[in-house]
């Protein structure tokens, strides 16, 4: 069954549209991994400052493999803007039931 990666980002307010703006414009990059299912980057609406950046992924070896190549290297080398997040966690599930949209 899927894994599921949730990276749990501390934003400022005046820090939400540059956070926004740097994941529309990286479209593709994890979509073309081998293994990935989905993404989704979640706004708070209330009550918190974390953004979630939620991905599901065939297995764990398959996110681990995008770790560790693509988003390490698109991570680095050049010159990097000053990052929107202020912090960090990465929480990590193993999917367990699922239910598919109906009409699936």
């Amino acid at each position: 069954m899927s894994v599921v990666k949730i990276n749990v980002l501390t934003v400022p307010a005046e820090q939400r549209e540059v956070l926004e703006k740097r994941f529309a414009s990286r479209a593709g990059t994890v979509e073309n991994s081998d293994g990935f299912e989905w993404f989704e980057l979640l706004r708070p609406v209330e009550g918190t400052d974390s953004y979630l950046v939620y991905t599901r992924w065939r297995d764990e070896e398959s996110f681990t493999a995008w770790m560790e190549g693509s988003m390490k290297a698109a991570h680095q080398g050049g010159e990097r803007p000053k990052p929107a997040a202020s912090g960090s966690t990465l929480w990590s599930f193993e999917v367990v039931q699922q239910t598919p949209p109906a009409g699936s």
